[in-house]
């Protein structure tokens, strides 16, 4: 209705209500659909801001049903565009940080390696960070199949910058299966 009378923010306003009471059911399929309308009608009202933390609540529930390049299209999008504002580029680690956590449970070291040079042709100052490091170290543990060292490289981030729980439990996620990978290793032996 809102839509019929040319109200298009208070309509996205009202559907990221809908989400959030999806979201707080823990109907993450329906939170997600009702996200990612909200996130549309504010980009179509130039709503920018309101639009990316609708579409960071999609990219976040689509890693946690392991719809990984879902989530990474949307966190490399929301990097995108956070470069282009002053205000918003302080963020922008944070957003690749977050994509990059999605492609390590991709586990494809390949893919992680050709992202982190995209993230780097994205954001030439991206390589100083301590994000950076950080899944350029995961990356160098998953190829070399090492948990301890991908333990020591969390732990140590971890100590300085306290990960959330949606990164920690995407990083218990990769460490289980390079687990799993070192186990089918051994067995081999």
């Amino acid at each position: 209705m809102f839509c019929d009378i040319g109200r298009i923010s208070m309509a996205a306003r009202y559907l990221k209500e809908i989400a959030e009471l999806y979201e707080s059911d823990a109907n993450i399929e329906k939170s997600m659909e009702f996200y990612h309308k909200a996130a549309d009608f504010f980009q179509n009202e130039d709503v920018t801001t309101s639009a990316n933390q609708c579409n960071q609540k999609v990219a976040e529930f689509a890693a946690q049903l392991e719809q990984y390049q879902t989530s990474i299209d949307i966190y490399e999008e929301i990097a995108r565009q956070s470069l282009k504002s002053n205000l918003l580029k302080y963020g922008v680690k944070g957003h690749l940080l977050n994509a990059g956590i999605c492609q390590l449970c991709k586990g494809d070291v390949v893919a992680i390696t050709n992202a982190l040079e995209r993230y780097q042709e994205m954001d030439p100052t991206f390589s100083g960070t301590r994000e950076y490091k950080l899944l350029v170290d995961i990356a160098a543990a998953i190829d070399e199949e090492d948990v301890a060292k991908f333990t020591d490289v969390v732990k140590e981030f971890d100590s300085m910058t306290p990960l959330d729980s949606w990164k920690t439990t995407l990083l218990l996620r990769v460490k289980e299966k390079l687990k799993a990978k070192e186990l089918e290793e051994d067995d081999l032996t």
